[in-house]
């Protein structure tokens, strides 16, 4: 049996601190053999930098999913042009840097990791991703029995759109994993084909503020309809996220999804 933690949505350099002082003891209790993360909000809750994926690297975590905050960092086609395991969604428009899923060999196990962008209430007029998962999983030059699991994150506002495609895509992958809005979901389940399903991950940021953002100004907006600055605290008690999946590696079908949330003070 294949063991996988996957991490919500980072949020910042207090989501960076509370990773390596909870991901460690987590690893030690429950021996993953994969630590897959959300890595979209890691620089300070937009994009991703060369530092945080090596400072989180270091933590522990083996893959970086994206999502609409993808290319919100200068030179980040750098970054997406190196060897390090982060991916961008598959369903960016063609010839956009980076790639939407990695194969990533580990432990005599190859795994294969899918990144996908909702369309609605985002911001953009992303490609499908109904079809682009399609399309993944119709690759000629990717044969499905070398895979021991197949995941995939569907990075989606719209909790309807992420429930539609984890049916979507049920029984022809391992799990099909929401994230974005983060706040974690308390509908977890493993399907009768073998797809672990969540509709959101959540996140790990700061804990008592507006989804990992100073609460102040998130409600001065509502209140003015004036748009203010986003701050993220990088101190105080922050919440930490995930999942727990166990994958059957001769059929690729999932048997258990579990939800993990933790609490750490970071001074």
């Amino acid at each position: 049996m294949l063991n996988i933690i996957f991490i919500g949505d980072i949020n910042g350099k207090i989501g960076r601190e509370a990773i390596k002082k909870i991901l460690p003891e987590l690893k030690r209790e429950l021996k993953p053999d994969l630590v897959i993360a959300n890595g979209e909000n890691m620089a300070h809750g937009s994009g991703l930098t060369l530092p945080t994926v090596k400072e989180m690297m270091e933590a522990g975590i083996d893959i970086f999913t994206n999502g609409d905050h993808a290319f919100d960092r200068e030179k980040i086609a750098d970054l997406y042009a190196s060897d390090l395991p982060v991916i961008r969604p598959a369903n960016f428009a063609e010839g956009v840097p980076g790639k939407g899923f990695l194969i990533f060999e580990k432990n005599g196990h190859k795994f294969l990791i899918i990144n996908l962008l909702g369309r609605v209430f985002m911001g953009m007029n992303y490609d499908c991703p109904f079809k682009k998962l399609d399309e993944i999983l119709a690759d000629k030059n990717l044969s499905k029995d070398e895979f021991s699991a197949i995941i995939v994150d569907m990075h989606a506002e719209a909790t309807s759109e992420k429930i539609a495609l984890g049916h979507y895509g049920d029984g022809r992958v391992s799990a099909c994993l929401g994230t974005h809005t983060h706040v974690m979901t308390a509908d977890e389940t493993v399907t009768e084909k073998g797809t672990a399903f969540i509709t959101d991950v959540g996140m790990v940021g700061a804990a008592d503020e507006c989804i990992g953002v100073e609460k102040e100004g998130i409600i001065k907006t509502f209140l003015t309809q004036i748009k203010q600055k986003h701050v993220i605290p990088e101190k105080g008690r922050a919440i930490f996220n995930s999942v727990f999946i166990a994958i059957n590696p001769k059929t690729k079908k999932s048997t258990k999804i579990k939800s993990i949330t933790k609490f750490v003070e970071i001074k």
